[in-house]
C-alpha cells in the first residue's frame, strides 16, 4: 500500500456518510452499502469533487436520522475507488481509509451531510529505538497469535504487517483486521499518540486471546459431556456452558420459572420437596434426551394440578333452590338432598365429601343435574366418562416407565377443573367393564370412599392427592351392574320416569323455549299447546326420559324455521293435521291393553332401562309330553320363573279341577310377543302362572288388570322393584287394576297421587290371591263342583271342548 496518500492534501469541506456498527481505519479498504439517500447524495457530490468523502460512525447504529451530536468527531477520510449501483437505489462503494480527520463543523445537514474537516497528523512521532522494535514486535506477535488461536483470518493476513516497518501502519493494519466493538475501535481511531495506540491494540489482543482461549476450553467440556446422537443440540449445550463459566445472570432459565411455579402453587411439603429433586435431576440431563422429556412433563403436570386454589362456595339454599327450579321439573329427592348438603355446610366447618349416585332411564337429566348443582354452588363442573372402560390405568394412571404415560382421568379432570373443590360427574358409571388390564370399579373404591380420597394415589404422579373436597356425583342406568363394594360408598337416588303431565309440563317450561331459541324461531312463530305437546309424548315418543321429546320438538321447529325463510303461509298455533304433516303418521301405537278377555293371555309389568313397559304373555298348551316351551328372548330369569310356575300349578292341581298327571299329558308353549327385544328379570312369575292357569283352565284373565311379581314355588309372591315405573306404563297403555306383592305397599308414596288415584293397587300375598283378583271367574269353583261329579267329570284341558265362560 502507498504510505505517501496517508500524507494528501484535503478539502476544507467533505460530505459525510454516517456509518453504523463500523469504523473505518487509514490503509483499510472497506467495501460500504449505502442506502439512506442523504448519504447516497454525499456519494454523488463525493464523486463530482474529486472522490474524497468523510466516514464517521453513529453512536447508536438503529438511528435512522443522526444528529450532529449523534456522529462521533474523529474519523476517517477515505477515497472512493468504485462505485456500484443496485436495482433497488441502494450503492455500493469500495472505499479505502486515506488519513484520520476531525470534524469542525456542519456546515449543511441537506440534502446531506456537509462538514468542515481537519486532518490530523500523530501527536508525536515515535523514536525508532529498541523499546519501539520491541513493540512493535510484540505486536506482530500477539497479532500472529490471535490468527491462529482464532482460525478466523487466514495466514496471508499476516504478510503486510510482517512487512512494514512504520509504527503507525503497523497498528492500523491490525486494526483493519480485529473485530471488536465500535466504541472500542473508535478509541484507538482517535488515540493520537501512537506510542498509546500500540498498547491499547496489545491490551485488546490479550483479551480476546484470553475469551476464546475460553471458549475452546469450554467447546472442549461441552464435545466430553455429548455422544454422538446430541451433537446436533451442540449450540444449545454450548450456551449451557457459557452460562455456567460465566455465571448466571438476571435472565431466569426455564428451569427457575418451572421453580417458581412449583413454589406458587401451593403444594404439600412432601410434593414440593420431590418436585425440586426432579428439577435438579432435570438440570443434569441432555435438553433434548427422551428422559428429560419424561422428566419435564412429570414436573409440569404436578405444577399444573390443583393442591390449594379452590372456589368459595356459596351455600345460600334459597338461592340454589331458585336454579334447581329453573333447570329442572320435578326430581325433588335429589333437590332436598342439595339443599340438604349446603345447609350442613353451613354449619359443619369440614364436612366430608359427598358422593350421590343418581340411578334412572335415559333422558331424565342425570348428567344436566351435575351442571345446575356446580353452577348453585358456584363451583367449577367436570365431567368423566366412564363408558366403557376397562383398563384400571384410565383412573389411576400409568406408571412413569411406560411410553406415553399419563395421569389417571380423575387427575387430569383436576387440572381441568384448575380448583381443589369442583362438583366431579362419573357419568355411565354402570358401564365398566373388567378384562386383563385390570378392573376400574375397583379402582374407584378408593375415588368414592371418603375415608380413603384424602390420600389419593395417581400411578403417575406417585403423591398422595387429596380428594376429599370433591363433590362426585356418578349416573348409572341400572344398579345391579355396578359391584356392591362400590355401591356401599355412594348414596343411591332413584329418578323414575316422568308421567305424561310432567313430559308436558317439561316441555312447555324448558324444551319449547329452548329450542326456539337455538333454531332461531320468535315468539310469535310457534306456539304448541299443551294439547298438540301431549299428542307429541304419546305418539311420537315412548321413553321414561325427555330426550326423544326435544328431538321431535326441534324437528318441528326446524320445519318451522323453513316456513319462515321460504315465506309461506302458516297457523302459529299448531293443530293436529300440522303435527302430522311434519312429524309424519304417529310412530307409535297405543299399547292399550286387550279389549277383550282371551283364556291363556295376561298383562304383565316390566321394568327396563328405558322405565316400564307392559308385557304380553300368552301360553298354550296343546297335547305332548309334558315339554316346556319359552320362546320371546327371554332370559333366564324369566325361564326359571316360568318353570317355577309350572310347579306351583302341579302342586295346587287338584284345587284348581286339574287332572294329577296333566303335565306328562300336555306340552306348555310361553311365549312373549314383540320377540325381538329381550326380556329378563324377577318381576314374571305370577304373570306365567296366571296365564297358564287360565290357559288350563280356560278362564280368561281379566284384559283391564296387570300385574308384578315373583312366584315361589310354594306360591309365595315376592316384592319388586321400578314399581313408579310400571305403574306409569300400566297407566299409558289404559290398565286400571294393578296387581303388586303386598311388601311394595309401602313403595306407594313413591307415586304421585294422581297416578295413585287412577290405578286401582291391588296387594297380594301368595298366587292364590293372584288368581283370585285377576281372573275373569274363580278358578277354584270348577274344583269344588269336581270333587261332587267325580273324576271322569273334570273339565278338559288345552281347548279342546271348552266350555262357556262368563266374564263378570
Amino acid at each position: 500500500m502507498d504510505t505517501t496518500r496517508a500524507k494528501v492534501i484535503l478539502p476544507a469541506e467533505l460530505p459525510l456518510i454516517p456509518l453504523r456498527d463500523i469504523v473505518v481505519f487509514p490503509r483499510m479498504l472497506v467495501p460500504l452499502f449505502v442506502g439512506r439517500e442523504k448519504s447516497v447524495r454525499a456519494v454523488d457530490q463525493a464523486m463530482a469533487q474529486g472522490n474524497f468523502i468523510m466516514l464517521c460512525a453513529q453512536k447508536k447504529a438503529n438511528n435512522e436520522e443522526p444528529d450532529p451530536k449523534d456522529i462521533y468527531p474523529i474519523g476517517c477520510v477515505g477515497e472512493i475507488m468504485q462505485v456500484l449501483r443496485l436495482p433497488d437505489g441502494t450503492v455500493k462503494i469500495m472505499v479505502e481509509g486515506i488519513r484520520r480527520a476531525a470534524i469542525d463543523a456542519f456546515v449543511a445537514q441537506n440534502p446531506f451531510y456537509r462538514v468542515a474537516v481537519r486532518g490530523l497528523g500523530v501527536a508525536r512521532v515515535p523514536e525508532r529505538g529498541a523499546r519501539m522494535e520491541a513493540m512493535m514486535r510484540g505486536l506482530r506477535l500477539l497479532f500472529d497469535r490471535y490468527v491462529k488461536t482464532s482460525n478466523r483470518l487466514p495466514s496471508q493476513a499476516l504478510a503486510p504487517i510482517n512487512e512494514t516497518g512504520d509504527a503507525e501502519e503497523l497498528a492500523d493494519l491490525i486494526m483493519g483486521h480485529f473485530p471488536l466493538k465500535t466504541d472500542e475501535r473508535q478509541q484507538v481511531l482517535a488515540e493520537m499518540d501512537v506510542k498509546r495506540r500500540m498498547e491499547m491494540i496489545m491490551e485488546l489482543l490479550e483479551r480476546e486471546i484470553e475469551v476464546i482461549q475460553i471458549e475452546k476450553r469450554l467447546e472442549g467440556r461441552v464435545k466430553k459431556q455429548m455422544d454422538q446422537s446430541q451433537r446436533e443440540y451442540y449450540l444449545n449445550e454450548q450456551m449451557k456452558a457459557i452460562q455456567k463459566e460465566l455465571g448466571r445472570g438476571d435472565h431466569r432459565s426455564e428451569l427457575d420459572e418451572l421453580r417458581d411455579r412449583i413454589k406458587k402453587s401451593g403444594m404439600p411439603a412432601e410434593a414440593e420437596a420431590k418436585a425440586m429433586k426432579e428439577i435438579n435431576k432435570l438440570e443434569q440431563m441432555a435438553p433434548m434426551s427422551a428422559e428429560s422429556t419424561v422428566v419435564r412433563n412429570y414436573i409440569e403436570w404436578l405444577a399444573d394440578i390443583p393442591w390449594s386454589q379452590r372456589t368459595e362456595d356459596d351455600l345460600s339454599t334459597r338461592n340454589a333452590k331458585k336454579i334447581l327450579d329453573e333447570d329442572h321439573y320435578g326430581i325433588e329427592e335429589v333437590k332436598e338432598r342439595i339443599l340438604d348438603f349446603l345447609a350442613v355446610k353451613q354449619l359443619s366447618e369440614s364436612p366430608k365429601g359427598t358422593i350421590l349416585c343418581l340411578v334412572g332411564p335415559p333422558g331424565v337429566g342425570k348428567t344436566s343435574l351435575g351442571k345446575s348443582v356446580a353452577r348453585a354452588m358456584g363451583r367449577k363442573f367436570v365431567r368423566v366418562s366412564l363408558g366403557g372402560v376397562r383398563d384400571e390405568a384410565e383412573v389411576r394412571g400409568h406408571r412413569r416407565t411406560y411410553i406415553g404415560a399419563l395421569p389417571g382421568r380423575i387427575i387430569q379432570s383436576m387440572k381441568k377443573a384448575g380448583t381443589v373443590n369442583p362438583v366431579m360427574m362419573l357419568d355411565e358409571i354402570d358401564k365398566m367393564t373388567a378384562d386383563f388390564r385390570g378392573d376400574p370399579s375397583s379402582a374407584l373404591l378408593e375415588v368414592l370412599d371418603p375415608e380413603q380420597n384424602k390420600h389419593f394415589s395417581d400411578h403417575y404422579i406417585e403423591l398422595d392427592y387429596d380428594l376429599s373436597q370433591v363433590m362426585f356425583i356418578a349416573t348409572a342406568n341400572v344398579m345391579h351392574s355396578i359391584p356392591a363394594p362400590l355401591l356401599d360408598r355412594m348414596e343411591v337416588i332413584r329418578l323414575s320416569g316422568y308421567m305424561e303431565e310432567e313430559k308436558v309440563k317439561i316441555a312447555s317450561g324448558y324444551l319449547v323455549p329452548k329450542q326456539m331459541k337455538e333454531n332461531g324461531i320468535k315468539a310469535d312463530a310457534l306456539e304448541l299447546t299443551d294439547e298438540m305437546l301431549t299428542k307429541i309424548v304419546r305418539n311420537y315418543t315412548r321413553e321414561a326420559g325427555v330426550r326423544n321429546l326435544e328431538r321431535t320438538i326441534a324437528k318441528v321447529c326446524r320445519k318451522v324455521a323453513r316456513n319462515v325463510v321460504e315465506h309461506k303461509k302458516y297457523a302459529p298455533r299448531l293443530k293436529a293435521a300440522d303435527l302430522e304433516k311434519m312429524l309424519g303418521i304417529a310412530k307409535f301405537r297405543s299399547e292399550e291393553a286387550a279389549a277383550y278377555a282371551d283364556p291363556g293371555f295376561a298383562n304383565g309389568l316390566a321394568w327396563t332401562e328405558v322405565g316400564g313397559e307392559l308385557m304380553h304373555i300368552e301360553v298354550t298348551v296343546v297335547p305332548g309330553k309334558g315339554k316346556l316351551t319359552l320362546t320371546g328372548k327371554l332370559g333366564d330369569v324369566m325361564k326359571e320363573s316360568g318353570q317355577a310356575a309350572v310347579t306351583y300349578i302341579r302342586s295346587r292341581a287338584e284345587a284348581l279341577g286339574l287332572p294329577a298327571d296333566f303335565y306328562s299329558r300336555y306340552d306348555i308353549h310361553i311365549h312373549a310377543p314383540e320377540g325381538a327385544i329381550p326380556k329378563d328379570g324377577p318381576s314374571a312369575g305370577i304373570t306365567m302362572a296366571s296365564a297358564m292357569v287360565s290357559a288350563f283352565t280356560r278362564i280368561p284373565v281379566r284384559h283391564d288388570t296387570a300385574m308384578t311379581g315373583e312366584i315361589t314355588l310354594r306360591g309365595k309372591v315376592l316384592p319388586i322393584g321400578g314399581l313408579k315405573e310400571k305403574a306409569l306404563a300400566a297407566r299409558r297403555a289404559g290398565i286400571r287394576n294393578v296387581v303388586i306383592p303386598k311388601e311394595n305397599v309401602k313403595d306407594l308414596e313413591e307415586i304421585p297421587k294422581p297416578l295413585r288415584k287412577e290405578l286401582k293397587f291391588i296387594p297380594v300375598e301368595t298366587m292364590d290371591d293372584v288368581l283370585k283378583a285377576v281372573m275373569a271367574a274363580s278358578v277354584f269353583k270348577g274344583a269344588k263342583k269336581l270333587r261332587k261329579r267325580g273324576s271322569e267329570k273334570r273339565p278338559p284341558v288345552g281347548g279342546l271342548e271348552s266350555p262357556v265362560v262368563e266374564i263378570n
